[in-house]
């Protein structure tokens, strides 16, 4: 199968697009290689990468400053975070080790191993969700970590690969591209692209740092119905809402 992006779209009929309004912009510390992002108990968490720089953190939405953190120890690099029940899960990219914390004290708790990279982590209230930078997004055992099934992402039968950050929004799961400013809407049943969400331009050129900062963190609040997106290295975290085209 070729594979495609939002950039590179098959022939036929167009998967939906969707545009979007800035809602407000906060401050996002602009050191911070995010990694993973996410509401829960109407908490901000972020997780960071680079080895010697990786941890998870709480965030204040309104002043951008880190409220606690749990540094990751070198080697690992961190990668995508979630927390279910009790417990929040932090993937590495290349260790093969996944990191269990108690979400209230960041105290670790456990940890698995897995086979492959880790890139992005959410979950559907059951399983784990993990992306590893292919086309695959990988369902795991949240209390063994073991995988349970594998569904392969397209685009009106077209691979679409380097899925990165995951977040679970009303059913469907949001997958950022990695190196594009587009975030991909995921049947969880069929791996189908339902719709490309186009962000080109959020971040303007002048707050871009270098080529590693990439769009890369979607944040949906559950009880505000309300969506986040930010980048690596952004100075921005932006509130989002989508506009049919």
């Amino acid at each position: 199968m070729a594979e495609t992006t939002a950039a590179e779209a098959p022939s036929g009929p167009r998967t939906p697009g969707y545009g979007f309004d800035v809602v407000a912009e906060y401050p996002h510390d602009p050191k911070a290689f995010t990694q993973g992002l996410l509401w829960h108990d109407g908490k901000l968490f972020e997780s960071t990468g680079q080895v010697g720089q990786s941890n998870i953190r709480e965030v204040s939405l309104t002043s951008g400053k880190v409220v606690r953190q749990q540094d990751l120890e070198e080697p690992h690099f961190g990668e995508g975070i979630v927390i279910l029940g009790e417990t929040l899960y932090q993937i590495t990219w290349t260790s093969g080790k996944a990191f269990t914390y108690d979400w209230k004290t960041f105290k670790r708790t456990g940890e698995f191993s897995y086979d492959g990279e880790g890139w992005g982590l959410t979950t559907d209230g059951t399983s784990l969700i993990m992306s590893n930078g292919s086309n695959t997004l990988i369902y795991r055992d949240p209390k063994t970590f073991t995988a349970q099934k594998a569904i392969t992402v397209t685009d009106r039968g077209n691979q679409v690969s380097q899925l990165n950050e995951l977040e679970w929004v009303k059913g469907e799961i949001w997958a950022n591209v990695w190196q594009k400013d587009s975030i991909a809407r995921i049947d969880p049943a069929t791996g189908n692209v339902t719709g490309w969400i186009d962000l080109v331009g959020i971040l303007p050129t002048l707050d871009r740092a270098g080529n590693e900062d990439v769009l890369n963190g979607i944040a949906y609040h559950p009880t505000t119905d309300k969506i986040y997106v930010t980048g690596k290295l952004w100075p921005k975290l932006y509130e989002i809402r989508l506009k049919a085209r």
